[in-house]
């Protein structure tokens, strides 16, 4: 298998022939942090390649759709370029062009939860008046 050997910013991607394993390809992508993580996701149907679940060892060209769902947040992507191995932020992000509306669902999803942590916080330790009002409160 040929791996991207290139150092230069403009990588050369890979012969599109062979493709690459899809574990390898969403970690070198960094969507995962481990191959492992990359491949239990595979596992569990988060991945869909082309409209159909992946398993980890499935080969990915490049034009090829992917839907990824990490947590409460679902990416769809197209592929661009193919690496096995894990680049640098910057060329990783060259590996994939993910669709607008998706981009947007997914910032609106993220705003979501953020204000649902939010909602209801307590704002530090109760001060003295608090705990009594709290003491008075269990006492009843």
């Amino acid at each position: 298998m040929a791996i991207l050997l290139s150092l230069s910013s403009n990588a050369t991607p890979m012969s599109n022939d062979q493709g690459v394993r899809l574990d390898r390809w969403l970690f070198a992508a960094r969507f995962f942090k481990t191959r492992h993580l990359a491949s239990e996701a595979a596992h569990r149907n988060h991945v869909v390649v082309n409209q159909q679940r992946a398993k980890p060892g499935k080969r990915v060209f490049t034009g090829d759709r992917v839907s990824l769902r990490k947590g409460p947040l679902t990416y769809d992507i197209e592929i661009i370029d193919l690496a096995e191995k894990r680049l640098a932020p910057a060329r990783a992000a060259a590996l994939y062009q993910e669709d607008d509306d998706s981009c947007e669902r997914r910032r609106l999803r993220q705003a979501e939860l953020q204000q649902q942590r939010n909602v209801g916080v307590a704002h530090g330790r109760p001060d003295k008046r608090q705990r009594r009002q709290l003491t008075k409160f269990r006492n009843l």
